[in-house]
């Protein structure tokens, strides 16, 4: 999923176009006022007159309710009236205190002069200024900037007002200044708005460290110490740490529990205000709202909100040819909202982006809209073109509106701002809030990590002007921030290397008649599983051992004869049926060349049967030109051999396609026969049968029946037998019994089919019944589960009484579950045995490398690490020794490569690798796992990938069955987002452990990682965390443009953060905080949030359909999808800036590293991505650690991976000799000479063999005809 980031260009920036202001315009509202924009590069100044009155737009009396649609415009039709949002979350969240149910014992404490997209509010009357920086909200004095200090550059000392583990952030003052409300997670981890009061002291009286006495900080560190240890909270502690927090008086103002709300603004009235409440759709996006929320009073008293409470004031809009039901799906919504007068509101929103779906890498879409909520009736203000418009900002007298923009109409002002963010998604704000002083003499805001000072004065047509020099007010703050302890995982790679290793994924299931006896894929190998018996899965006899097997089934239900496909690299699908009792194989012919899945044989007491299976198109790893062509159902007709007819070949009679509804694209798309002629056909999302009796009707088409329909599933299966539908939904299997067809399939609570029970403990995949229907079946990692459907009556009572996990208590002890045990050959094992096939002597597994220059990454500093002249000795798949020539001995009879002086250097790690064909129907070898090695990446970890089909893959690799680099992945991502098919709750800790399970159980020792993506609530995050660490899990979470979430991930120890924070240039606030936390970063610069991505830079300055290297292991189609590139000024790359801030951590000791994201091309992109690294300041030396020993130690894998050293594994990169890898302004890395992946050597050109078996070269299938 693409991320992105947007170009911060500092004060002194490049140069402004300045235009004729705009002309006189009038519109719909009988008002006037003044725009004042305020700009990257420039700040403009503009009327826009009509009556010179301050801006109060059809005024009405306060507190009148305003009708929700407007009376006074008969084609007013709200787009929201028939959104209900009833559907997430799925369960509410159990009790959960972010501060206190989850440790922080650490305190990172440290001093600023600068802060990062600092949101501020000036008091009205006393003018003192509140700003927000690092989660924690601090005040300056109205003396900070009054003349003479600003002249002076005198710092003055922001204290803290509000602190905590709560993030507290977007700080607003009440119109008469004696409140003000926040946005805040505090309590169970949601944004929501408080309200504190304002003491009228102002920042001395409001400051919670001067009230803080010796004993007190005693005190706190003492309580501090008990929370961090366990020890749950008194009431009287409780009362203490909120006082001391500065939170004490503090009240609700909003109760969301899965959206979530930002950016409030006062009424006029003091008694409510409006905010932007967020949506996702099924992406992870929010679209914005106005919403409407009244204050509570701060009496003392405890005022209850409900939950989602609060009235809509401003909807989405809906996109030409969309119904009010597709209102869930719309990404583009409206965001800081402000009052123009009781009944107007003024907005920003994204005018551009017509067709509800967000899109990157845009130009500025904002504009700024003004809505009468009486009327109804709205008026785009500014356009989006030129410059954009966001971040409207009322002067006190109405008379004046201040906002954002990056070019423009409107009078030049200054340029000094940094560049905003409305190319992107931006909850934290399209720009920082800012604010008019309380005579609306100058605009306090924030620019390049420092407040200005922007003075204001007045032309002769009474409008509001430059007034001078915009000056920094210098400020000091003590910045102290509670912090968990990092996540780590550690996993030594060897043990998974050595002897025997064991497979922990499989799919394909398929239970013969009477659910006795269970046959599936493992890896490409077909196995048979007696269920209930201790003893090991048998691997089914094949006509083939060295080729790929999958989708089987047992001819006709019986156990004794299985029918599989084979997989060829150039011939493509072909059938086998083996007989497991007296291994005979016999091999299908007759059909076409073709890719098929899904072969199943009909019941029938005669040798004579019917063959159905399913022919498909091409895919991402077989290509799309050979063979596509008839796709669908297809049926033939075999004889089976018997005694008296003993064959060794079954022919396919009378082949042909017929035509169904089948998607044949559908994932999980399997066949059963019901009887010799009726086919049942199971989908993701629904069952039916084919009658293959009665012909085609007048369209040609064959009689289906329907019998069920899921909602929301993932998989279904259906028993004809008990009329009932078992289907995975929401990652856990569920059992729904007297199944019709009016029902829709799903597992919401209070939504569900009658009598619905949830069999999984921890979920499952591949769901399957017994050829009779009676047994269900499904795979969990290595565990069969199997539950005859006749034991679920005995828990009727408790499915009946359990509407949130319908029965599972009871159920969980009715199921059968048979471990299934399938080991293979390991990587390094395979290799010391093909070594000694061609050894000549006791040293034959050995192989030395002499005359390099070997950059070990052991110590972590260039004397140190640098060898010239050096020899490494590789000895059977792992680093033998290191040193240099002469010092190290070469053993006699071993292979010795001579370097050249070239360098040679750790293998590299791809710590953010995305690549798509895992969840291909076939197992064919894969050109992305070669194009990795090609480039010199040995290891791989994919931060979004299929959580069984990801490992069954990594099994194929290890296994030895096609080449590649080691894969590691977090399973699917932990979604917060509205989709059906990923999205999470974590209400509760028992999900938190089901969904780690679900990622972790597929890959056993192999499985150290998961990531959640954009889960709204910081309690599911904790939980996550905490049980993380029972597993030996890290975690790497993607923020999705949300600056505020990623410094929760920070302060909450995740493992890293993924992508770049999108606050692009950061400041000494946030390096400071992130380079202490211990959290690391992968910045993945190719794919920045907004502005343009590193990734088309490469693609406009280098022929990429042509590099011959390329061209030999990517497919031609995405190569040639990359010809054509939009030219871009420097100014608008993102990534410049971003590199920049990635370099000034890594300076100060942060671990970055470097994530290509499987941007095409693949392999390349790798190399570019280090390229862009290095840009922003690092060496070379520093480039290169950060691909290699950083990432190894953040993911745990240093004991085996990440630098040249004895005892670990033998991935390495070899460069040939005269290629300089440390000096000169261009990183050379994309030269390879070799690449050696667990001692096994190949040239990186061509990914020939090397070492152990010379010009061996893999089969690819043709992705390419040209």
């Amino acid at each position: 999923m693409k991320q992105g980031a947007v170009l911060a260009l500092e004060k002194g920036g490049l140069p402004c176009t300045v235009q004729q202001p705009a002309p006189t315009r009038r519109g719909l509202f009988p008002t006037a006022f003044k725009l004042l924009s305020l700009v990257f590069a420039c700040l403009f100044l503009a009327y826009l007159p009509i009556i010179r009155r301050p801006l109060r737009v059809h005024s009405v009396p306060s507190g009148l309710e305003y009708p929700p649609a407007s009376p006074l415009s008969t084609e007013f039709d709200d787009p929201a009236s028939e959104f209900k949002d009833d559907v997430f979350p799925l369960r509410q969240q159990d009790p959960w205190d972010i501060s206190t149910d989850f440790p922080y014992p650490r305190t990172l404490a440290y001093d600023v002069e600068e802060g990062t997209w600092l949101r501020l509010d000036v008091h009205p009357i006393s003018g003192d200024i509140v700003f927000d920086m690092a989660g924690d909200i601090y005040c300056l004095p109205a003396s900070s900037y009054s003349e003479n200090n600003v002249a002076l550059g005198t710092k003055a000392k922001a204290v803290p007002v509000l602190v905590g583990v709560p993030h507290d952030v977007d700080p607003r003052f009440s119109p008469s200044g004696d409140r003000l409300a926040f946005r805040s997670d505090a309590g169970l981890g949601v944004d929501n708005i408080w309200v504190m009061p304002w003491a009228a002291g102002g920042c001395a009286e409001m400051d919670v460290r001067s009230r803080m006495t010796p004993e007190a900080i005693a005190l706190k560190e003492f309580e501090d110490n008990l929370l961090a240890q366990g020890v749950k909270e008194t009431e009287s502690r409780k009362k203490r740490r909120l006082s001391w927090e500065g939170r004490s008086s503090a009240a609700r103002v909003t109760n969301e529990t899965y959206n979530w709300v930002s950016d409030p603004r006062w009424h006029p009235s003091g008694d409510k205000i409006i905010a932007t409440k967020w949506y996702f759709s099924s992406r992870s996006l929010g679209g914005g709202e106005g919403w409407e929320y009244p204050v509570p009073a701060l009496d003392g008293t405890e005022h209850r909100v409900e939950v989602n409470a609060g009235k809509r004031l401003v909807s989405r809009d809906l996109p030409l040819g969309w119904s009010k039901s597709d209102y869930v799906e719309q990404q583009i919504g409206y965001e800081h909202f402000s009052w123009a007068a009781d009944d107007v509101v003024i907005y920003a929103g994204n005018v551009r982006d017509v067709q509800g779906s967000f899109q990157y890498g845009k130009g500025t879409y904002f504009g700024l809209s003004l809505k009468n909520l009486t009327s109804g009736v709205k008026e785009l203000l500014v356009d989006a073109f030129p410059g954009g418009a966001s971040r409207p900002t009322l002067s006190r007298d109405g008379r004046t509106l201040a906002f954002v923009r990056q070019t423009g109409t409107l009078h030049y002002v200054w340029f000094g701002l940094t560049y905003d963010l409305s190319v992107i998604y931006a909850p934290m704000g399209t720009y920082p809030s800012f604010a008019f002083s309380p005579s609306d003499d100058a605009i306090l805001i924030w620019a390049a990590g420092q407040i200005y000072h922007v003075p204001l004065s007045k032309n002769a047509f009474d409008e509001r002007v430059s007034g001078g020099t915009p000056r920094p007010i210098k400020f000091r703050a003590h910045v102290e921030i509670k912090v968990a302890d990092t996540l780590r995982a550690k996993t030594d790679v060897r043990t998974l290397e050595e002897g025997d290793q064991r497979l922990h994924a499989f799919t394909h299931l398929s239970l013969d008649r009477s659910g006795e006896k269970a046959v599936f894929q493992a890896s490409g190998v077909t196995y048979t599983q007696i269920i209930g018996s201790g003893t090991p899965a048998q691997r089914v006899p094949v006509a083939h051992p060295g080729a790929a097997y999958y989708s089987p089934s047992f001819v006709g239900g019986d156990g004794s004869l299985v029918i599989h496909a084979r997989w060829s690299d150039k011939t493509f699908s072909a059938f086998e049926i083996a007989d497991l009792n007296t291994g005979a194989v016999y091999e299908v012919t007759g059909l076409p060349m073709g890719r098929y899945f899904s072969p199943v044989v009909s019941p029938s007491n005669s040798p004579e049967r019917t063959l159905a299976f399913i022919k498909t198109a091409g895919d991402l790893l077989t290509g799309d030109d050979i063979a596509t062509a008839h796709t669908g159902l297809w049926i033939g007709e075999i004889t089976l051999p018997t005694e008296e007819n003993l064959v060794s070949v079954i022919e396919v009679k009378n082949a042909k396609k017929i035509s169904t509804t089948i998607d044949t694209s559908d994932n999980k798309l399997k066949l059963s026969f019901l009887s010799s002629s009726k086919l049942l056909v199971q989908e993701e999302n629904r069952a039916f049968t084919v009658d293959l009796s009665l012909g085609t009707n007048e369209w040609g088409l064959y009689t289906e029946e329907k019998l069920a329909s899921g909602y929301s599933t993932d998989e279904m299966s259906f028993s004809y037998t008990t009329k009932g539908a078992a289907f995975v939904d929401f990652l856990h299997v569920y059992y729904a019994p007297n199944v019709n067809t009016s029902m829709e399939l799903w597992s919401k609570p209070g939504r569900a089919p009658e009598g619905l029970a949830r069999l999984s403990l921890d979920g499952g995949h591949d769901v399957v019944f017994s050829g009779d229907g009676s047994v269900l079946g499904w795979f969990l990692g290595p565990y069969l589960h199997t539950i005859p459907i006749s034991r679920l009556s005995s828990c009727s009572g408790q499915i009946r009484e359990d509407p949130q996990t319908f029965g599972i208590t009871c159920i969980k002890d009715l199921l059968d579950v048979t471990e299934v045990a399938v080991l293979y050959e390991s990587e390094v094992s395979r290799l010391r045995r093909e070594a000694k096939v061609h050894a000549t002597s006791i040293n034959g597994d050995v192989v030395a490398f002499v005359n390099a220059t070997i950059l070990t990454m052991e110590n972590g500093d260039l004397p140190s690490d640098l060898i010239s002249g050096g020899t490494v000795v590789l000895r059977g798949g792992f680093i033998d020794a290191v040193g240099r020539d002469g010092e190290v001995p070469v053993p006699d009879g071993s292979l010795v490569i001579q370097a050249n002086g070239g360098y040679i250097v750790p293998g590299f790690i791809d710590a953010h690798a995305h690549w798509s064909g895992a969840e291909t129907k076939y197992p064919a070898t894969s050109w992305e796992m070669e194009t990795f090695l090609a480039y010199g990446v040995t290891t791989v970890h994919n931060p979004s990938l299929h959580n069984n089909l990801g490992f069954v893959e990594r099994g194929r690799v290890e296994s030895g069955l096609m080449i590649g680099p080691r894969i590691f992945h977090t399973g699917l991502i932990i979604y917060g987002a509205s989709s059906y098919s990923y999205h999470f709750d974590i209400a509760n800790v028992d999900e938190a452990k089901e969904a780690l399970t679900r990622i972790k159980v597929e890959g056993g020792p192999a499985s150290w990682s998961y990531k959640n993506y954009n889960l709204p609530v910081r309690a599911s995050r904790q939980r996550l965390l905490s049980q993380a660490r029972k597993m030996n899990m890290a975690c790497v979470p993607e923020g999705g443009m949300n600056f505020d979430w990623d410094l929760t991930y920070i302060v909450d120890g995740m493992t890293t953060v993924e992508h770049n924070i999108p606050v692009s240039i950061l400041y000494d606030d946030v390096l400071t905080l992130f380079t202490l936390s211990g959290t690391g970063t992968t910045p993945t610069h190719i794919v920045n949030y907004g502005g343009m991505f590193g990734e088309e830079y490469l693609w406009a300055t280098e022929d990429i359909p042509f590099d011959k290297k390329l061209r030999r292991f990517t497919r031609h189609d995405i190569l040639e999808g990359l010809s054509e590139s939009t030219a871009r000024p420097v100014n608008s790359m993102a990534f410049l800036n971003v590199t920049a801030s990635v370099a000034k951590m890594v300076q100060r000791g942060i671990r970055a590293h470097i994530g290509a994201h499987g941007e095409p091309p693949l392999g390349l992109m790798y190399h570019h991505e280090m390229a862009l690294a290095k840009i922003g300041g690092l060496t070379n030396y520093e480039v290169l650690r950060a691909a290699t020993i950083h990432a190894a130690i953040t993911f745990g894998l240093d004991e085996s991976l990440g630098s040249i050293s004895a005892g670990k594994l033998a991935d390495l990169v070899v460069y040939p000799g005269g290629v300089d890898l440390l000096d000169g302004s261009e990183l050379k890395s994309r030269d390879i000479k070799y690449v050696i992946r667990g001692g096994r050597i190949w040239e990186a050109e061509n990914m020939v063999e090397v070492w152990p078996i010379k010009g061996r070269k893999q089969v690819i299938p043709p992705i390419n005809v040209d």
